[in-house]
């Protein structure tokens, strides 16, 4: 079992600048609160990556492109990202949908709905 967090961003370096960029000028329009509760401006977020590594459960990163170029297949449903989704045995669900994600207000709310959430696997 694995989680597979899906950011709303491609990747790149010109689009990592413009990501920052984004995120310090107008931060209330961010496409991506994964992102934006993940990450800093220019770094990943201490508390957040302290879990991460602390985990027991598997995660795997990806921004938008890099998943449905890894993912690609007629039968992939589609997503809205940001999005988490949980692989057991090769199959994919919905863990923390889009719009969840949206709603989460920092670092440990994503932190708390992720454990509570394993709790139940």
């Amino acid at each position: 079992m694995r989680l597979i967090f899906v950011y709303n961003a491609n990747s790149g370096k010109i689009h990592a600048v413009f990501d920052s960029l984004h995120k310090i000028a107008n931060p209330e329009t961010y496409d991506c609160n994964l992102c934006a509760i993940t990450f800093g401006n220019f770094s990943e977020n201490k508390t957040w990556k302290r879990f991460r590594e602390a985990s027991e459960v598997e995660m795997i990163f990806y921004r938008k492109d890099e998943f449905q170029k890894e993912y690609q297949s007629k039968w992939l449903p589609k997503y809205d990202f940001p999005l988490i989704l949980l692989q057991d045995n090769n199959e994919l669900q919905v863990f923390i949908a889009s719009k969840e994600l949206n709603k989460l207000e920092n670092t440990e709310s994503l932190i708390e709905e992720v454990k509570k959430r394993l709790f139940h696997y």
